[in-house]
């Protein structure tokens, strides 16, 4: 077994140790840990390095270096642990998650999986093959914390993968089900064509010509120019360029934009110096005249990519400077080490749809844990959803 005594307790922001540091018993050699704060224990951080390695499914969002990004610059305030699951020594799974409240419209706690603004897969890094026993360790966790109240609510986890699952047959062998109870689809790039041919079959001639016609239009301004990130010393100027360039734009008019407050802006530039030292950064500008007019950030974990952000002039939006760089990023197709991107944007996103053909689902899942209590919170919250789904679907008739 992996004794929790050999574990290191993290520090807190005041240099406090945590108040608890648990490891409860689930099935056969198979452990889960609970590790409060908002740190990683040195152990843990070299185990989940190496857990990405042999993750059953790519996700950039729950790799180390992401979340501690995240924890450092977007967790205070919140009710973070992290949750780890061994098999003896090894790890196979470690999954954040918090402790928030009002489930919808019912003013209750529950345990989530750990999502902030800047994260758009909540799917945990699990080693291959053993995502029911990664399952079973978390939900026996959770079911004998006191800490963890009523219910595990699952946002933004992907599909019908091995990880989703396996959380069901975790579920189903102690007698819950793992209901969907949201689901929405997104854009998704994949496909043995290349970038010209993807295009040409994707976009109608038609379309084709218009945006050829905005290109040429657009270098009569001056010199076009596709750049992609080279060198770690611009990373700080291409960072700030960035900022200021969505800042610049709608979601700075709305607040929204990373540089709007202080911690997201820290949290870009501390994820994306992460993500360059991890060999995980792609990073694309479209240059008028040598000043971008479209930046794009894309997150790589081969197989698979992640399009993180993007971000455009909007005095040149009559050129259509975002569909522009988003043509120079359909050459991800022919990379030998990515097989797919996941676009990141929300459902029936007008760019980005007209542009990809594939498409991923995403779900939401909550769980009953175990206690006559959490039950009825879990029955009664469950109810007043669905209500609430059915007033909106006859209100949406109605009209």
């Amino acid at each position: 077994m992996y004794p929790a005594r050999q574990i290191a307790a993290p520090m807190n922001r005041t240099g406090a140790p945590p108040v608890r540091l648990c490891a409860l018993p689930a099935s056969g050699e198979i452990q889960a840990f609970d590790h409060p704060g908002q740190s990683v224990p040195a152990q843990l951080a070299q185990d989940w390095i190496d857990l990405a390695a042999d993750a059953s499914e790519a996700n950039v969002f729950a790799e180390h270096w992401f979340v501690a990004a995240a924890l450092a610059t977007l967790g205070a305030g919140a009710e973070i642990s992290i949750l780890e699951v061994r098999r003896g020594a090894g790890l196979i799974g470690v999954i954040p998650v918090s402790v928030v409240r009002d489930y919808g419209r019912n003013p209750v706690r529950f345990v989530q999986n750990w999502c902030h603004h800047q994260l758009f897969l909540g799917t945990p890094l699990v080693r291959s093959g053993e995502e029911p026993a990664f399952w079973t360790g978390v939900l026996d966790l959770l079911d004998a914390a006191d800490w963890a109240p009523n219910f595990l609510h699952l946002r933004c986890i992907g599909a019908d993968g091995p990880v989703h699952r396996g959380l069901v047959a975790a579920a189903q062998a102690r007698g819950r089900s793992a209901p969907i109870v949201h689901r929405e689809s997104r854009a998704w790039l994949q496909s043995t064509l290349d970038a010209q041919a993807y295009y040409e079959q994707a976009v109608r001639p038609k379309k084709r010509k218009e945006i050829r016609r905005l290109r040429n239009r657009l270098g009569e301004l001056g010199r076009i120019e596709m750049r992609a990130l080279e060198s770690a010393g611009v990373l700080d100027m291409w960072c700030d360029e960035f900022l200021a360039l969505e800042r610049a734009g709608w979601k700075g008019r709305e607040g929204s934009a990373l540089a709007c407050a202080p911690p997201t802006a820290q949290f870009f530039r501390e994820l994306l110096g992460a993500a360059w030292q991890a060999g995980a950064l792609q990073f694309l500008r479209l240059d008028l005249d040598g000043r971008p007019i479209a930046m794009l950030v894309n997150l790589l974990s081969p197989p698979g990519s992640f399009s993180f952000k993007t971000a455009f002039d909007e005095n040149y939006a009559q050129f259509s400077p975002g569909v522009l760089i988003q043509l120079e990023n359909l050459k991800i197709l022919e990379r030998g080490d990515v097989a797919w991107m996941d676009s990141c944007a929300s459902e029936n996103h007008p760019m980005i749809d007209s542009l990809w053909r594939e498409r991923r689902e995403v779900v939401r899942i909550t769980i009953r844990l175990r206690g006559a209590r959490r039950l009825m919170v879990f029955a009664a919250s469950r109810a007043l959803e669905i209500a609430w789904r059915s007033l909106r679907r006859i209100s949406g008739k109605a009209r």
